[in-house]
């Protein structure tokens, strides 16, 4: 470990803000001084104590009444590049951050509403929703035609596009081997998709 550069103190910030990111992602917890003495590579536990209070001073985290060190929501924003990136020819990302975004904000606005349900089967393929993939769902009875919901219908839960027959309520799929659900009994709308989660595995 090296002794803190008091000159470098807050250009650093931001990479020890990194590293106490890293750490509270795998262990839930701010650690010790201690410990943070080796995570930020400094030697001295009062200028691990002076970081903290820089970092509490942005909003970053915060002590509880009982002054213990706890992350605010800003701690866990994620920086949003200023350009977009295509899908197709390749293009250059600029490396500045215009803002800032918590993901939690982005795809729920009614957390007391809100559900997520784990994606089974790929009927939905064709709507870009696949097996695996997590559904944001706000949980409400009423759905307008051509939303993507979750249905219960006679008693079984299913992910379909809301959709009008003849005047009746049917369930479509986005995949052309499934069949369009025309419920012999109930339909009853549970909730809405607003949102959907992939995580990529290499």
């Amino acid at each position: 470990m090296t002794d803190f550069d008091t000159s470098a103190a807050n250009s650093k910030d931001a990479e020890y803000l990194a590293r106490l990111q890293d750490y509270y992602a795998d262990w839930k917890s701010i650690p010790s001084y201690a410990k943070l003495c080796e995570i930020f590579g400094i030697a001295s536990k009062s200028w691990v104590k002076t970081i903290l209070e820089r970092l509490g001073k942005e909003h970053l985290i915060e002590r509880t009444p009982d002054g213990v060190w706890v992350p605010t929501r800003l701690f866990f924003a994620r920086p949003l590049a200023e350009s977009t990136v295509q899908a197709g020819m390749p293009v250059a990302v600029m490396a500045t951050q215009a803002d800032y975004m918590v993901i939690d904000e982005m795809l729920i606005e009614v957390p007391s509403k809100t559900i997520l349900i784990t994606v089974k089967g790929d009927s939905m393929i064709g709507a870009g929703i696949h097996e695996g993939d997590v559904a944001v769902v706000e949980k409400r009875p009423i759905a307008n035609i051509g939303e993507i919901v979750v249905a219960v219908v006679d008693n079984d839960y299913t992910l379909k596009t809301l959709d009008k027959e003849d005047g009746e309520f049917v369930l479509r799929p986005a995949n052309p081997d499934f069949p369009v659900i025309r419920p012999h009994g109930s339909l009853e709308i549970f909730g809405v998709l607003i949102g959907l989660v992939r995580k990529y595995r290499h």
